[in-house]
């Protein structure tokens, strides 16, 4: 690459030979000793020390553990054996709907919940992305080469962030079924009800989630989190949203111990729960 131009321009002379006047010639030789010439090939030099760009570098990667005693990050089949381990006690409550359960076994009866058509699903608890995996992983190489499944498999970022036990929460199935990769919204103070007596609902034809207000601050905190440590782009309207959740609605105690217990396994917690100025860092402007 150093020598690349002024190779080029000689090349040229060599192959055009006497058929180039001799001023012209003389010309090209001033241009492949000057400065700029040389300035450029080094810039190219150092492109070439730096060495190939991975399409899926970011910031985010950490070593994963596999054992349920190691503390670090997971990857989410590994992430799924621990959650048990802090949703128990006061902290064993549902995320959408607020309801108890058991093991997987949702007590619909503790939330006055209802099946809005997939019973099945509707009985057992599955564990919830609150950033959706796709946002997490849509504009990675691996997610174009074969997505979801290729980015766990093959990416240690994704692998990371599908892991993150501060982005995962139990939800009644369907519920989380129906949200799917949906974005977050607030669009009406009187929600008609989905699923009983449960305060959360989907808007199917705008791709929208409004969850009950109880986790609103939660989900705020969360998205601040995960944006920050894995990189990603949120929208203007997005982080308005967000913040506004995050400072409307402030941490209680069932955040509070989750995080606590998070960091204990994890290694690290969520810092817009623990740092009180951290929200309002993060959202100026």
């Amino acid at each position: 690459m150093r020598y690349l131009v002024p190779a080029l321009l000689s090349l040229s002379l060599a192959a055009c030979g006497d058929d180039i006047p001799k001023d012209v010639q003389h010309e090209l030789q001033k241009i492949a000793r000057h400065e700029v010439t040389k300035t450029l090939a080094q810039l190219g030099d150092q492109l070439l020390k730096s060495g190939p760009q991975s399409p899926d570098s970011a910031t985010g990667a950490a070593p994963l553990v596999t054992r349920t005693s190691d503390v670090g990050h997971r990857d989410f089949v590994n992430a799924k054996r621990v959650l048990p381990r802090i949703f128990t006690g006061e902290l064993r409550e549902e995320f959408y709907c607020g309801c108890d359960y058991n093991g997987k076994k949702v007590n619909w009866s503790s939330c006055g919940f209802k099946p809005r058509k997939n019973a099945e699903r509707a009985a057992r608890i599955e564990w919830e992305h609150i950033v959706p995996a796709w946002n997490l992983g849509h504009q990675r190489q691996c997610w174009q080469s074969g997505g979801r499944k290729q980015c766990a498999d093959k990416d240690p970022v994704f692998q990371t962030a599908e892991g993150d036990l501060v982005n995962l929460v139990p939800s009644v199935g369907e519920v989380n079924g129906d949200r799917s990769n949906f974005g977050y919204g607030a669009w009406t103070r009187n929600p008609t009800p989905m699923y009983g007596q449960c305060q959360t609902i989907v808007d199917f034809q705008q791709r929208r989630a409004q969850p009950r207000e109880e986790v609103r601050g939660r989900i705020g905190r969360t998205y601040l989190y995960m944006y920050e440590r894995y990189g990603l782009t949120m929208s203007r309207q997005e982080k308005q949203l967000m913040c506004a959740w995050a400072k409307t609605y402030p941490v209680d105690g069932w955040e509070t111990a989750r995080d606590r217990r998070i960091a204990a396994i994890q290694g690290n917690g969520n810092r817009f729960v623990t740092d009180a100025g951290a929200i309002g860092a993060a959202c100026q402007g």
